[in-house]
């Protein structure tokens, strides 16, 4: 425990007191970010406005230590509040996530405004740091070295009313030279299969239609219980949840990419036609530097087995471009599995080192104008293909799941958005019928740009749902929340399933 003697004294603030969450990093940071709202909610706080800009009683910071600035970003998000934080006293402000459980005791050194510091294994401390850092008036540093409690058992505030993230391990058995994540993380640890269903289960009968399988290597689930065949088996008990509309997963690894959970996904009519199956290289000698435990042609074989099984399948990665020691030669054979692989779209990463990684360690530390224009390469690549394979899409007819703040210019545009089942972007003109978000609805799509699709012809069906009416009825009952309790509506929608270029990059696919 570190104290600071310049910490604001408690105050008692009448009425209850708002947060803030801000998160950064891959979709397990997103998920927790859920379950601290949910916890500080449970505690009696309410969600502050959006663009609330640190104006709240609790701002939390859910950090990502995988990029190579990532100290520096918190360090200076942290240095803005400290203004605020000195005109309000009784805010109080909290790091966790992957940073803080790398540097502990070093956040409050750097920052002795900090009330609270804790890890990724203890996230379900979080209020009482924050009542014992009031109370006792110094810093609250509490890092626990392994999980506690599986965080699925924790409260949880959903961002989606229809759609949501259910994890089902987590840490990393992985060694992958690149990446952090499985020190921060720890090894995996499975839930029970039991546990998972009735999760998703409960779920479903509150109107959710839409589930992403969530785990660091979601696809080698079952390795902490003993059966080789655990994540197939869950996809198919999936299948057999009345009321379930979709399920994808993310992110998978190939090395634990089986025929069976091929065979399940083709199977099962609610798993959704689309995978994101991490490439990270194309060269079978930078592969092995990563510690990557397949090579080019088994990577190939498993899209081509998927698209035998499942022909009209989406299928994304992550490429990381610019690793230590990648020769040009190296470089051209991830440009030929992109080639191959004709991928729908790409999470391209220019290499950065991570601190704390073997690669950041390793010689021939490739020149970043270098780098730089091997990316262009690479992106100039996809962004040919991925236009390429959306003009296919033009002339179907699809079953769109309404979704909310997917597009920016749809209020100006006069259309809606939703995500097809194999995850596509679709924006199409609003129809006369009112639907809502987790309602389906069937459109032809006319048009195709390399990100997204247009149905700019009428609707040709609306399906009105039970996730369409948890919807509605969740805004109706923040709607009528007195004053300052749930300020600003909730950002609903579908939670991305695919990594985000801009915040992602976890390493751990």
């Amino acid at each position: 425990m570190t104290s600071s003697s310049d910490r604001s004294p408690a105050v008692d603030v009448q009425g209850p007191k708002s947060y803030e969450i801000r998160t950064y990093g891959c979709q397990m940071n997103v998920h927790d970010s859920e379950r601290l709202a949910g916890l500080l909610e449970d505690a009696g706080y309410v969600r502050a406005p959006e663009g609330a800009d640190g104006d709240a009683d609790v701002v939390v910071f859910n950090t990502c230590a995988v990029r190579e600035n990532a100290d520096n970003r918190l360090y200076g998000n942290l240095g803005h509040l400290a203004p605020q934080k000195a005109k309000r006293p009784g805010m109080q402000i909290a790091v966790g996530g992957c940073l803080a459980q790398k540097d502990r005791d070093t956040i409050v050194k750097r920052a002795p405004w900090v009330d609270v510091v804790f890890g990724t294994h203890n996230i379900g401390k979080l209020p009482v740091l924050l009542e014992r850092a009031r109370v006792q008036q110094e810093a609250q540093v509490e890092i626990a070295e392994s999980l506690e409690a599986f965080p699925s058992t924790l409260p949880t505030r959903r961002e989606s009313a229809y759609a949501a993230w259910v994890s089902i391990s987590v840490g990393c058995n992985n060694t992958c030279t690149f990446c952090i994540v499985p020190a921060l993380r720890g090894k995996e640890k499975d839930r029970r299969p039991g546990d998972i269903l009735a999760e998703v289960e409960a779920l479903v009968a509150e109107g959710v239609s839409e589930i992403t399988l969530l785990g660091q290597n979601v696809n080698a689930y079952g390795s902490d219980i003993g059966d080789r065949e655990a994540f197939s088996k869950l996809l198919r008990a999936c299948g057999n949840i009345d009321g379930l509309e979709r399920v994808r997963f993310t992110s998978p690894h190939p090395r634990d990419f089986t025929d069976d959970v091929i065979a399940a996904m083709a199977e099962t009519p609610n798993a959704m036609p689309q995978l994101h199956m991490p490439l990270q290289s194309g060269s079978d000698t930078v592969l092995k530097a990563m510690r990557r435990s397949y090579r080019q042609e088994r990577y190939l074989g498993i899209i081509e087995k998927v698209r035998a099984a499942i022909p009209h399948a989406a299928i994304t990665t992550d490429i990381i471009v610019g690793f230590p020691g990648e020769t040009e030669e190296d470089f051209e054979q991830t440009l030929h599995v992109v080639r191959e692989a004709r991928f729908a779209q790409a999470f391209t990463f220019q290499y950065s080192k991570r601190p704390g990684t073997p690669a950041a360690e390793m010689e021939d530390q490739i020149p970043k104008e270098v780098v730089q224009a091997r990316y262009e390469r690479l992106v100039a690549l996809q962004e040919e293909i991925s236009w390429e394979e959306n003009k296919k899409q033009v002339g179907r007819t699809l079953e769109l799941m309404v979704a909310e703040g997917e597009g920016r210019k749809d209020g100006a545009t006069h259309r809606l958005s939703g995500r097809a089942p194999d995850n596509r972007l679709v924006h199409f003109t609003k129809p006369e019928q009112d639907v809502r978000p987790g309602d389906v609805v069937t459109v032809e799509i006319t048009y195709a740009a390399p990100h997204h699709l247009l149905a700019e012809g009428p609707v040709l069906g609306v399906r009105r749902t039970r996730a369409g009416d948890a919807w509605e009825k969740r805004i109706a009952a923040e709607a009528a929340q007195p004053a300052g309790v749930m300020l600003g509506l909730p950002k609903v929608g579908v939670p991305e399933p695919l990594p985000v270029a801009a915040n992602s990059g976890c390493g751990c696919d």
